[in-house]
């Protein structure tokens, strides 16, 4: 390949690539006297200009459109677009004149490489393309006038109603980093801020200016692209009309179950030559899975895996002959996913595959987010928006079980039962040896029935009570480890839910991707819009894109260590529910508060690298033939060999006796070096044999051993925990950090002082004021007050008693009105007052527990005192003594 020449690289890469587009380059030398004005889609071969003859001249109904310059595969192609500049510059017969370019659209290329460049506008910047443009493209490009689109964003404000402030911010940002030319985009915003809608209306506007006609929006789930296609059917146009009353909505196929049942199930299949043969005429929309737009393009050997009882199976898609420009815009949502590298990969082909715009929506930016979107153009946190109040905070318990940190020990002669992974029977015995699991193991190797019931028990005490409290038994959604055949987690705790609670199956259910989960779309509606089931148990399958507004209980009972999956996770409680009057959801860390601590420091837009993919057992044994890095590759061969040791099977070492001595895998591993050191032949003519390399690969496996400990017994608590900024603690451990607060800071906070020294000068200006300073060092009012409740069982405490127990803890711990009636009784003690007085007293007393101070203006402006009679009243019915009074009162309330 290093040796290739020029012109070998341009018949055997260049040309091959020019003629098996969908619409192909008809490829010819030029000659003296050619009369290209009948050239139709012709790439001329030596085309001579005033800088020297061009590699190829891209003529398109006799307008020369386009030049490529071909170099040698060796060479990198990015910088010769000045070469490719030059002839642009210096043809005779160029359609136009652009800053003294006469040819507008310019091609670099080493055969595997290309790079293109439009110069009609003096800021565009090349760009790295898949593969060539067709004739009609080039002829598409040339007509085009997103310059024209451009301006009409510009003088068209955004009008769509619904649209929230930051909604609207997101379109204006995204709109003016396409007009600056920038192709790849991202926009992040917190789970459950409406990305979905925010993109509808952007992509609404972007059609009416014609800065995009032919628009796909991609998403990664059946059940998103549903959704897509409901909220392009529901959106109201600044014309009055629906969405898909002005444009074309197409998808994929889908299925009955994937819509509401009440919802009509119209969707409009994409004609497959839409996609094959794309025309300046089409305007619209496709909605598509990742998947199928993978198998689209690449076919099924180069897409994601699947199986027929995932919910996302695409088993009616086939490879499609698709042309680089179908789409001049692309819309990811939750392009965030992508946890492997495989996984990444094939977003990134797909998404690389297209010359087009890329917009990628996500909530947590994960590091090859970035590298695919390049520019983040907007951010709304999940801080702002619950600042904002568009969605819900949380709460936390932290539930410790001994086992879930310490593990199991078994005693010998315990009783346990001993589970056939593959049939599901168990045989019951006593151990006749002792044996410990670590944590890490509970529900892969063993299960304690005791543990998961004590903990589902632990929770039942907070739904009965948040049932009591609100008149409401919440919806909760419990994370269960895994739902494998015959040790199911999943099944387990479904279970234990059901004999718990007492109220049918149907208040459970189970919705996983395992196929005995019937019609797990149908399942997840019913648990968002209906009133049973009340408890889910998943695995991940609820983790990330389902919205659930009623959700209030969240438990973790599974280990998470993506902080990308622990966001979304927590996403799917933030979303508002005001049919409930929902002000914020609680979750439960099964692991004694650890994935708390663990992920207390990250944010939406922390950025997390994926998963590493394995590398392929056949690429490491050619690595080591071809020696590339060979040293490195024998140590990764030999750890591969040594996992393979630990799992197989006598079966396995049966067949492995075929190649190897007696089939001993931990000897070969252990002399590989020396075999390739004194017989690298003979070595790796063993290692590249393809039915050894199959061998090693789909070996059987040792049957997994899971155990059941019946008699071991779990130590279950819980205790509720105090939002402390991004840090959450133990509610005495939170007083007591505010009580050190209070001590050392009376000097820093005047309202502070005030309380403790100074009674008699606190007013509604320092009460604003101690609750600002509070909030910013992390003491809000709330969270103080529920502290109090949960130690001292102090309901509302109110914020002066809080900060003088802290300060002195012989002081009283009151509520406010409990703290008012006894200020009152302390002024008018002695004190002869009219009946009218009397009732002004009442009414003042009223105010104060609301407010716990007030002021002259308080008369004029509150309406508890307008209605009767305001400021003018209340200065005729106390007279000259209104303002001694009011003085005399904020100093006993604070006394």
């Amino acid at each position: 390949m290093l040796g290739e020449l020029e012109w070998q690289t341009r018949k055997e890469r260049i040309n091959k690539k020019l003629a098996s587009l969908p619409l192909p380059w008809n490829i010819i030398r030029y000659r003296d006297g050619l009369d290209t004005s009948t050239l139709q889609c012709h790439a001329v071969e030596e085309y001579p200009t005033a800088s020297g003859p061009a590699d190829y001249a891209l003529f398109v109904k006799g307008k020369l459109l386009g030049i490529i310059e071909g170099k040698r595969v060796a060479v990198g192609p990015q910088n010769v677009l000045e070469q490719a500049k030059r002839y642009s510059r210096g043809a005779f017969d160029g359609p136009g004149n652009w800053q003294g370019y006469r040819v507008p659209f310019l091609y670099a290329t080493n055969g595997e490489i290309i790079y293109f460049l439009d110069v009609r506008q003096e800021k565009n910047i090349s760009r790295k393309i898949s593969g060539f443009h067709t004739p009609d493209a080039l002829e598409e490009f040339y007509k085009s006038d997103q310059e024209g689109g451009f301006g009409w964003l510009r003088r068209n404000p955004v009008e769509i109603g619904g649209l929230r402030p930051y909604q609207k911010e997101a379109i204006i940002a995204t709109e003016a980093a396409i007009a600056r030319g920038k192709r790849e985009i991202l926009i992040a915003m917190a789970t459950g801020t409406g990305k979905t809608f925010t993109t509808t209306a952007l992509i609404y506007r972007l059609l009416e200016s014609k800065a995009a006609r032919r628009i796909l929006f991609l998403v990664d789930r059946r059940a998103l692209a549903a959704q897509a296609v409901r909220e392009f059917a529901s959106l109201n146009t600044s014309k009055g009309n629906k969405f898909n009353q002005e444009y074309e909505v197409y998808s994929q196929r889908f299925r009955r179950d994937d819509f509401e049942e009440h919802e009509p199930f119209d969707p409009k299949v994409l004609p497959a030559a839409y996609l094959t043969s794309p025309k300046p005429a089409h305007t619209f929309v496709y909605v598509s899975t990742i998947q199928r737009m993978a198998v689209n393009l690449f076919g099924w050997e180069n897409a994601f895996s699947q199986s027929m009882s995932d919910p996302d199976d695409e088993a009616d898609a086939e490879k499609l002959d698709i042309p680089v420009h179908a789409f001049e815009l692309i819309i990811a949502d939750e392009c965030h996913r992508g946890y492997t590298a495989k996984e990444t990969s094939v977003w990134r082909n797909v998404l690389e595959y297209f010359d087009a715009i890329k917009i990628g929506l996500t909530a947590t930016p994960a590091a090859h987010t970035l590298a695919l979107f390049k520019e983040v153009v907007y951010r709304y946190t999940t801080e702002q928006a619950i600042l904002d109040g568009y969605l819900v905070d949380y709460e936390a318990v932290r539930v410790k079980s001994d086992i879930r940190i310490n593990g199991v020990f078994l005693n010998e002669g315990e009783h346990v039962g001993f589970v056939d992974t593959e049939t599901g029977n168990i045989i019951y015995d006593h151990l006749e040896d002792e044996r410990e699991f670590s944590a890490a193991e509970v529900e892969e190797r063993i299960t304690v029935p005791d543990s998961n019931r004590k903990i589902i028990k632990e929770i039942a005490g907070y739904a009965y009570k948040h049932e009591q409290e609100e008149g409401r038994f919440p919806k909760i959604l419990i994370f269960a480890a895994n739902d494998l055949p015959h040790t199911s987690h999943a099944d387990q705790i479904v279970q234990i839910c059901r004999e718990e609670f007492g109220q049918g199956d149907d208040f459970v259910q189970k919705i996983t991707g395992n196929p005995n989960v019937d019609r797990p779309l149908q399942k997840i509606r019913q648990f968002r819009n209906r009133p049973k089931p009340k408890i889910v148990v998943t695995v991940d399958m609820l983790s990330t894109g389902v919205d659930i507004p009623a959700l209030e209980f969240i438990v973790f009972l599974r280990p998470v260590k993506s902080r990308i999956l622990w966001v979304q996770m927590l996403g799917r409680g933030t979303r508002r529910c005001p049919e409930i009057n929902k002000t914020h959801f609680t979750i439960f860390d099964c692991f004694d508060g650890t994935l708390i601590d663990y992920f207390k420091n990250t944010t939406d837009f922390c950025i997390e690298p994926p998963q590493k993919e394995q590398v392929p057992l056949p690429r490491i044994i050619e690595n080591i033939y071809q020696n590339i890095d060979r040293e490195y590759n024998v140590k990764v061969l030999i750890r591969r060999l040594r996992r393979i040791e630990k799992n197989m099977s006598g079966e396995a070492r049966e067949k492995f006796a075929a190649y190897i001595p007696d089939g001993d895998i931990g000897r070969f591993a252990g002399e590989l070096p020396e075999r390739l050191k004194n017989d690298f032949t003979g070595t790796m003519k063993l290692l590249r044999d393809k039915d050894f390399q199959d061998l090693l690969q789909n070996y059987p496996r040792a049957k997994r051993a899971f155990l059941i400990g019946y008699e071991t017994e779990d130590d279950v608590s819980s205790e509720v925990m105090i939002h402390a900024g991004s840090d959450y603690q133990k509610p005495e451990d939170y007083l007591e950090a505010f009580a050190r607060f209070v001590k050392e800071n009376p000097e820093q906070i005047e309202a502070i002082k005030i309380l403790l020294e100074k009674p008699g000068e606190w007013n509604t200006g320092v009460l604003n004021e101690l609750r600002v300073k509070l909030a910013r060092h992390k003491f809000p009012e709330k969270e103080l007050q529920k502290a109090h409740r949960l130690v001292y069982s102090k309901a509302v405490a109110d914020i002066i008693s809080m900060v003088k127990h802290a300060a002195r803890e012989e002081e009283p711990i009151l509520t406010a009105e409990e703290r008012v009636d006894r200020a009152v009784q302390k002024v008018t003690a002695g004190k002869s007052f009219t009946g009218l007085q009397l009732k002004w007293m009442s009414l003042i007393r009223e105010h104060l527990i609301q407010n716990l101070t007030i002021d002259v203006a308080d008369f004029g402006s509150a309406p508890i005192f307008e209605r009767h009679g305001g400021l003018a009243r209340a200065r005729k019915v106390f007279k000259d003594q209104l303002e001694p009074l009011i003085g005399e009162i904020n100093g006993a309330v604070a006394a």
